[in-house]
């Protein structure tokens, strides 16, 4: 797979390794990455499921009035 290379600011750098729980700026960078994407395949699969859903229901006719 190809690197690529990206500046970032240090205290951004040491907060998202201290939330992630990593000791290397490489990985914890790597990791939040991972799961922003994991996030947001998710998001596309539930909003999927609910349009799929969605029109799985036919929608009932209403009652005539007087």
């Amino acid at each position: 797979m190809a690197k690529v290379t990206v500046s970032l600011d240090a205290e951004l750098v040491v907060e998202v390794m201290v939330l992630a729980g990593v000791g290397n700026p490489q990985d914890a960078v790597e990791l939040v990455v991972r799961d922003y994407i994991a996030r947001g395949h998710r998001t596309e699969a539930l909003v999927a499921e609910r349009e799929g859903t969605a029109r799985d229901v036919e929608p009932k006719p209403e009652a005539q009035q007087g």
